[in-house]
């Protein structure tokens, strides 16, 4: 299924990265030393939201859902690919 919105490819691989993170730190143990990878996941989240996307008119309109699912998409599609 195609994303019915166009996200700068800048854009995907940051919020792919983010999820990446996220999906790391849900694994580590409570007192495993998460804290690089909290310092890591709020870097990311800054430069997603301030991302010049997002100051576009039409950006407003394709949201936080849809590039996560562009994302999650393109991720896969890698997967599949090697």
């Amino acid at each position: 299924m195609r994303p019915s919105f166009r996200f700068p490819d800048d854009l995907v691989a940051l919020q792919e990265a983010w999820l990446r993170t996220y999906d790391e730190l849900a694994q580590v143990p409570a007192d495993g030393g998460t804290t690089v990878l909290r310092r890591r996941l709020i870097a990311l989240s800054c430069r997603l939201c301030a991302h010049p996307h997002w100051s576009a008119p039409e950006g407003r309109r394709a949201g936080a859902v849809e590039l996560r699912r562009a994302a999650r998409s393109r991720s896969r599609a890698g997967r599949e690919a090697a």
